[in-house]
């Protein structure tokens, strides 16, 4: 099976140029591919970098040039209802792109896209199912996704009146162009800063946390 990654930042990358594997790196247009070979599947990993954008061109890229049969991404989270713990393990069952909005021209709901049923775009069932019953902990999320990093608790408590518990900057184009191509997506988030922080602590958690949802991809992977 080919597998493609897509991580948003270098630190988060660490976490899979560390994994042990022997990894080679080729150019993916202007950008670098890492590859390997993981349980028997091959694996194609590439850096994105922040926001939608980037991640939505990434992800598409990956898919046209190696046509791998599922995308991957991990990496952090910020929680954005109170209580969620730094290290808390969450698979992402769907995703508002909050930064969306054509209601005001279409008969859809605010951040809708028209076809799917509500405001969220789903990820893959049986990828996630299969992640919840090889670790019984790690919860089941919605997740708002936009182009801003939220640091602001008056924003968070917006997103979370979306029905969503984490936030991001690069799920919902990650999700969405899988579904436009066919491909089955997974994503699995490490909480690195909390709903009571400043954002402060996203710094200080990223690489511990990104360690931990990549641990989480390994182990999928192994089973698959």
């Amino acid at each position: 099976m080919k597998i493609g990654v897509v991580i948003a930042i270098q630190r988060e990358l660490m976490a899979f140029l560390e994994s042990g594997a022997e990894i080679t790196e080729e150019k993916l247009g202007n950008q670098t591919m890492y590859r390997t070979t993981m349980y028997g599947h091959e694996i194609f990993a590439t850096l994105s970098g922040y926001g939608e954008i980037d991640a939505a061109a990434t992800t598409q890229l990956l898919i046209t040039q190696t046509g791998c049969d599922i995308i991957m991404n991990f990496g952090v989270a910020g929680a954005i209802v109170p209580g969620l713990q730094v290290k808390e393990l969450f698979v992402v069952e769907k995703v508002c792109h909050y930064d969306y909005d054509v209601s005001p021209i279409d008969p859809v709901k605010k951040h809708q896209y028209e076809e799917y049923p509500d405001e969220f775009i789903p990820l893959d069932r049986e990828l996630i199912d299969r992640v919840a019953a090889e670790i019984p902990e790690i919860r089941r999320t919605a997740v708002a996704s936009g182009d801003s990093f939220v640091d602001k608790q008056e924003m968070k408590d917006s997103l979370a009146e979306l029905g969503c518990q984490i936030c991001d900057m690069e799920i919902a184009a990650i999700a969405r162009i899988c579904l436009k191509n066919g491909v089955k997506c997974l994503s699995i988030k490490c909480i690195s800063d909390t709903y009571e922080g400043d954002g402060g602590d996203f710094n200080t958690n990223l690489t511990y946390s990104a360690g931990v949802a990549f641990g989480v991809i390994r182990k999928l992977i192994r089973k698959l």
